[in-house]
């Protein structure tokens, strides 16, 4: 069957006729009179071959096969609105109530500072943070968005790439002064390390060291495991240990020397943040707004942007120097 205006012309007065529960209130959702909703729609069920409406004096009510269309249609049209709305940025029309499940050092450092901004450009929605949710858990817990690090599991979830931040092997002057400093990441073996749990599998985090092509897994180990990022954070920044941590977790404490970078010659370990949907179809506007923002805040702090500057900054200084 080919696709054209009065299939999808018919779809929407059938919408219509199901969200309104009478012609009369639909006919006013489209403009028609009721007389032309009903024809409408009988010109529908000819097209596809089916009966879609029980109609009676009392009521109208989605046949079996009616259901399973509209089930399987409405939100197809809705994602053509949506997708219209987002081409012509039409911030006025994002609206409703957003759930999202957002990692908290994101939340903290990111999008908390920026709520305002957010909240002005988009007036009419209304966002409401959710804690940290796996993300097969978003269909159950009426999650819109999860923004979270690591990679995508389900294969059914839709996922964007936000950022990729570097992984930074970290120390305090103090630890330093009392223990020295590793000169290589050989060196941990002999130190105390602070221990990061893999959400995934429960166990701590192997250390990796990558420089290009690269990679050096180093055995490290110590008598702190703590799952909560700002504490251990806290826990180094105080002498505790040595820890591995995003970059984007501890720049103020690199800018202020709380912290001190030990391998800076072995830089090229990443990891992603990610924006995942519980569906792989088109995004409800106010999704596909609340995700275009997270990554407009994100790309100042992406190490892709970043090594992108700096190439294209190496070839000016080549081709002019």
């Amino acid at each position: 069957m080919e696709l054209d205006g009065r299939l999808l012309a018919g779809l929407s007065i059938l919408v219509a006729v199901v969200e309104g529960r009478s012609f009369t209130r639909a006919a006013e959702t489209v403009g028609l009179s009721a007389s032309g909703v009903s024809r409408a729609v009988s010109r529908l069920e000819e097209r596809i071959g089916v009966r879609l409406l029980d109609r009676s004096t009392r009521a109208l009510r989605l046949t079996d096969e009616g259901e399973r269309f509209y089930t399987l249609a409405a939100p197809h049209l809705d994602a053509i609105v949506d997708a219209a709305s987002v081409v012509g940025g039409a911030s006025k029309t994002v609206r409703g109530k957003l759930r999202a499940s957002v990692n908290q050092i994101i939340a903290q450092i990111l999008l908390g500072p920026k709520m305002a901004e957010f909240a002005a450009r988009y007036p009419n929605l209304s966002l409401e943070f959710m804690p940290p949710a796996e993300a097969g858990d978003l269909i159950g817990s009426g999650i819109d968005v999860a923004i979270r690090f690591g990679g995508q599991v389900d294969s059914a979830m839709s996922s964007r790439l936000l950022l990729e931040t570097r992984v930074l092997t970290v120390a305090a002057p103090a630890y330093i002064k009392k223990y020295g400093r590793p000169v290589k990441p050989a060196d941990l073996e002999k130190h105390s390390c602070i221990q990061f749990p893999d959400p995934q599998t429960g166990k701590p985090f192997e250390w990796e060291f990558h420089r290009g092509s690269k990679v050096l897994p180093v055995a490290s180990s110590g008598p702190l495991l703590m799952t909560d990022v700002a504490m251990m954070i806290a826990a180094c920044a105080a002498g505790a240990g040595i820890a591995q941590v995003l970059a984007i977790s501890v720049q103020r404490h690199l800018a202020s020397g709380e912290l001190v970078e030990l391998f800076p010659d072995w830089p090229d370990e990443t990891f992603p943040l990610y924006a995942i949907r519980p569906s792989r179809r088109l995004p409800p506007l106010k999704v596909a707004a609340f995700i275009d923002f997270c990554e407009e805040i994100c790309r100042p702090h992406d190490t892709r942007v970043a090594l992108k500057a700096e190439q294209k900054k190496g070839r000016h200084s080549k081709r002019f120097g």
